[in-house]
């Protein structure tokens, strides 16, 4: 059975849906965007900054569930447009470090604006 994580270090969820999960050894968060977890609003102008918000956002949930980014074995990145898939990887990379397995596409449009998502398969700890 899965076992809902909730952590105040990250934003709530927008929707009827869980920060993460995990079964087993594994967890799985939801898609993070750019959101201040104190007030919950849009954070940064741009795809640098919004990504470095994500990260910090999917570093407190996977803590929260006992994981970390170096054990990350997937993420799903959505990028609002391409053209910011190198300033995109910059960010990620400093993350990232363990070089996990990642699929990385273009969405038409991300909620409330946002430039990136990412969400997160992990090992637990």
């Amino acid at each position: 059975m899965a076992v809902k994580v909730q952590t105040n270090n990250a934003p709530a969820a927008i929707g009827p849906y869980s920060q993460a999960v995990y079964a087993g050894d594994l967890v799985f968060t939801s898609g993070q965007i750019p959101l201040d977890p104190e007030t919950g609003a849009l954070s940064g102008e741009n795809i640098t900054e919004q990504t470095h918000r994500v990260c910090e956002n999917l570093e407190a949930v996977l803590s929260a569930a006992g994981s970390s980014l170096k054990r990350a074995v997937k993420t799903t990145c959505f990028l609002s447009d391409m053209a910011d898939f190198a300033a995109f990887n910059e960010v990620y990379a400093q993350y990232f470090t363990e070089k996990p397995a990642r699929s990385c596409v273009a969405v038409k449009e991300l909620p409330k604006g946002a430039l990136v998502e990412v969400e997160v398969i992990a090992e637990k700890e």
